[in-house]
């Protein structure tokens, strides 16, 4: 079984920054995709950021320029920086990795818990 690992987030005024990280609880045979999505209260969990194992990587329009997603494919851990953070961008955030756990075991997605990240003055 694997557990995806979240720390990083926090309250920080609007203009401020945020360093994310999720990191996989047992080193995994590949990880294909991960990436980053959010949820706001009442609203739909929508994508922030992706990065496939080749690094290519995409942004929600939003964040564009603002966040930037990175992996260290030896630590089984993704990172989402974050500067310039507006209060829209209050969330829980959570990460996502799809990929193997061992040669030959299904391809399957697995979520972090969420983290709690509040632009506020």
């Amino acid at each position: 079984q694997v557990q995806l690992v979240e720390s990083g987030g926090g309250l920080v005024q609007p203009g401020g920054s945020l360093r994310l990280s999720c990191a996989a609880s047992r080193i995994m045979f590949n990880i294909y995709d991960m990436g980053w999505y959010r949820q706001a209260p009442g609203k739909q969990r929508e994508l922030v950021a992706a990065i496939s194992r080749d690094g290519s990587v995409n942004y929600e329009d939003s964040v564009k320029g603002r966040f930037t997603i990175s992996r260290d494919n030896a630590k089984n851990t993704v990172y989402l920086q974050m500067n310039s953070l507006k209060p829209e961008d209050t969330a829980g955030y959570y990460c996502n990795m799809k990929g193997l756990v061992t040669w030959g075991s299904p391809l399957l997605t697995y979520w972090g818990q969420g983290t709690q990240v509040t632009i506020s003055s």
